[in-house]
């Protein structure tokens, strides 16, 4: 793997533990894997009038997979879910070469892994987790 995929911020974003504990009461929990690298995140999500109050997780990953783990966590507290949507959305153009600027500027950080699409899994492990939850909460949410 390239040094530049691996850049310094991918690195200390990775080291980073911003709320990487679990939620003592969650309102969902979502646990993702990556079977073709065995990179898993559980992630816990807690709501307050419709915008995420509280995030944790647990993440056993790359740098790659961890780092995406933490900007999401930093991030996604306060959001509300078509916010999250949007940044989930840009990420994939991001690395798909599409569309302008990423909806969180941290996101830009993984360019380089656009470069390398076996990778792109590891990005975005955290954000299906993340699209999961969501769609779980629409489901379960009364009409």
């Amino acid at each position: 793997m390239s040094a530049e995929l691996y850049d310094a911020a991918i690195v200390a974003t990775a080291k980073e533990t911003a709320n990487a504990e679990r939620l003592p009461a969650p309102d969902l929990t979502v646990e993702e894997d990556n079977p073709l690298c065995g990179d898993r995140i559980t992630l816990d999500l807690a709501f307050r009038e419709g915008r995420v109050a509280a995030v944790g997780h647990k993440t056993r990953g790359c740098l790659l997979t961890r780092a995406a783990a933490v900007v999401l966590a930093r991030r996604a507290v306060g959001a509300d879910p078509a916010e999250l949507r949007r940044a989930v959305a840009s990420l994939r153009a991001l690395l798909a070469g599409q569309g302008g600027p990423p909806a969180w500027p941290e996101l830009s950080m993984f360019e380089p892994v656009r470069a390398v699409p076996s990778r792109h899994d590891c990005v975005l492990l955290p954000f299906r987790a993340l699209e999961t939850a969501l769609d779980r909460r629409e489901r379960e949410r009364p009409a």
